[in-house]
């Protein structure tokens, strides 16, 4: 007898081979066969009608944070994802000094928006060296894996403290403790080592966070320190996309001093030249680069409890900002304030509009297409055609179902006005799906549903422009990911792999509108959005999600290193 027995679904098995129906047997956490399963299970599940896909890996989250309160990571795992990589763009919590935490935290919320009460209200700060920090993400429960980072804002914080956080270069001492705990951190446990070299991370004044751009010497001793590790580890780096005369040479020589997968941010500015790039270095010197492509326009959401919106910098608005949110709301019904918020935000535009113009913008509703035609669909096209202010249609979108409205505007990605171009960078071999950011911008961002949005636009619902194959999208969001940041245990629906699946009614697949909830830690607010159609998602052969809800077991854990390869799919299935 089996533990678990999935019957007759349509095995998209991750490897991009065509569907086939089949049963897929579970034993002690392991797919044990795939084919006509004779024996019963302790447990079934009828998949009859329903895809059975592997479980889905998203590569760039910020749950460093968020994993040691919540041991769901919602909204990511409500999207069928198994598996997530935290600690992305150089910022992580390990190796910390407990009594001198204020800056990485600073970092992390002036880079990632998340509160600094937020997180020192939800976390036990019960680690300081890298291997402590995974034992304790390891004591604490997880329903979904998680794979870690060591990063080079937390290691020059760690190990320069004060000069660190004044921005002075690193000296020979300095890099060589910092290259020891990379090679102790990459030993422990860590994937791999995060950096970065974009000049969107700032603080709230306007500094650049230190280290940014440190002397690059100190990105290539991370790099030498990883070489040095080998073994199938990564290295993540967050370029400078408005310097590719610098930053793409740069790319070459953190691959050559890797010696090792550098995975790049990859976006529709200047891509076909970044792209190109990323090639040459594979066909000329065999190294290994990613580059990592959100499926959609990364997009920016505007309502009235985010921390960007059109009108958050006017004196109208900062007049009511103390008020508790209900007696807010009723001012914000208040004609007076409205004429006066408009006049102010036409006079002189918030720091919202150095992102977005009104033909960027559109209402988020509960159907919302996430590739709308800007000629009818944005506010600028509304509001021409109603002889509407586009100030008063966003004051009165945002103010309407109770003061939940919001408004949507993609930071990239959408520069063509529909998603030709990720399609076309969706289908490089050298890309990745990612950029989820789960975990991060909490009040803004909300693309932790970038899975479900990947088989229900792209697979079915697209309509200005072709659709892609099933068993494409599953490889890109399973096999692909999981096999390109050394998790080769996984993504593959055959003996031998980790029993991370989802069975789903692709029919009845459905990204739902994201809603804001107040369930952070001291009560704070993050952005959150459901679906449909995911009838069971599995972790290591336990059942975590029915019917979109979770059923309370936590199956999952660290990912300590490089995973080995199981059986070649082609070979397993019967």
């Amino acid at each position: 007898m089996h533990d678990l027995v999935i019957r007759g679904g349509s095995v998209v098995d991750g490897t991009g081979s065509p569907a086939f129906e089949a049963d897929v047997a579970i034993d002690d956490g392991i797919i044990t066969q795939v084919g006509q399963v004779t024996a019963q299970g302790r447990e079934e599940i009828d998949a009859k009608g329903k895809l059975v896909t592997p479980g889905f890996v998203d590569l760039h989250t910020h749950y460093d944070a968020q994993a040691m309160w919540d041991p769901v990571l919602a909204p990511t795992s409500w999207h069928g994802v198994t598996s997530v990589v935290i600690s992305n763009c150089s910022v992580g919590f390990a190796p910390l000094n407990r009594e001198k935490r204020d800056f990485p935290l600073r970092v992390l919320e002036a880079i990632e928006e998340i509160p600094v009460e937020v997180m020192e209200a939800g976390i036990d700060w019960d680690w300081e060296s890298y291997p402590e920090f995974l034992d304790a993400l390891d004591r604490r429960q997880h329903t979904l894996d998680i794979a870690t980072q060591v990063t080079h804002v937390a290691l020059r914080a760690y190990v320069m403290g004060e000069r660190g956080e004044a921005n002075e270069p690193a000296t020979e001492a300095d890099m060589a403790e910092i290259e020891r705990l990379v090679e102790e951190a990459l030993r422990a446990g860590a994937m791999g080592v995060s950096a970065s070299r974009t000049k969107f991370h700032r603080f709230p004044d306007g500094d650049i966070v230190p280290g940014t751009y440190g002397n690059e010497h100190e990105l290539l001793g991370l790099a030498d320190a990883l070489s040095r590790v080998g073994g199938g580890h990564v290295m993540q780096y967050l370029g400078n996309p408005f310097d590719l005369d610098h930053d793409l040479p740069f790319t070459r020589e953190l691959a050559r001093h890797a010696r090792s997968p550098v995975h790049f941010i990859m976006s529709d500015t200047e891509w076909r030249r970044r792209l190109d790039f990323a090639q040459a270095m594979r066909d000329d010197e065999n190294l290994e680069v990613y580059a990592h492509v959100p499926p959609r326009g990364v997009g920016s959401i505007g309502h009235w409890r985010a921390t960007e919106h059109p009108f958050r910098n006017t004196a109208a608005l900062r007049s009511i900002a103390h008020l508790p949110w209900p007696e807010r709301l009723e001012r914000l019904r208040d004609p007076a304030l409205r004429a006066e918020a408009i006049v102010e935000a036409a006079a002189e535009p918030d720091s919202f509009f150095r992102s977005f113009t009104f033909d960027q913008l559109f209402e988020l509703t509960e159907d919302f297409d996430y590739e709308p035609d800007p000629a009818s669909k944005s506010l600028a096209a509304r509001a021409a055609a109603s002889g509407e202010d586009p100030f008063g249609l966003a004051w009165d979108i945002m103010t309407g179902n109770d003061g939940t409205g919001m408004i949507w505007g993609p930071l990239t990605n959408y520069k063509a006005g529909d998603l030709s171009t990720v399609r076309e960078l969706l289908q490089h071999p050298l890309t990745l799906t990612s950029l989820s950011d789960g975990g991060a911008h909490s009040t803004r961002i909300c693309d932790s549903a970038g899975t479900t949005f990947m088989l229900a636009h792209w697979c079915r619902d697209r309509k200005r422009g072709p659709t892609l194959p099933v068993e494409q999208v599953v490889r890109w969001l399973s096999r692909d990911t999981a096999f390109a940041y050394g998790m080769k245990d996984r993504g593959v629906l055959a003996p031998g792999y980790l029993a991370d699946l989802n069975v789903i009614d692709f029919d009845k697949l459905k990204l739902h509108a994201p809603y804001l909830a107040d369930d952070f830690p001291g009560g704070a607010h993050r952005l959150l959005q459901r679906a449909d159609g995911y009838a069971a998602t599995i972790k290591r052969g336990k059942v975590t999600f029915r019917d979109g809800e979770h059923c309370g077991v936590y199956p999952g854990g660290v990912v300590r290193g490089p995973q080995a390869a199981r059986t070649s799919a082609e070979e397993a299935v019967i």
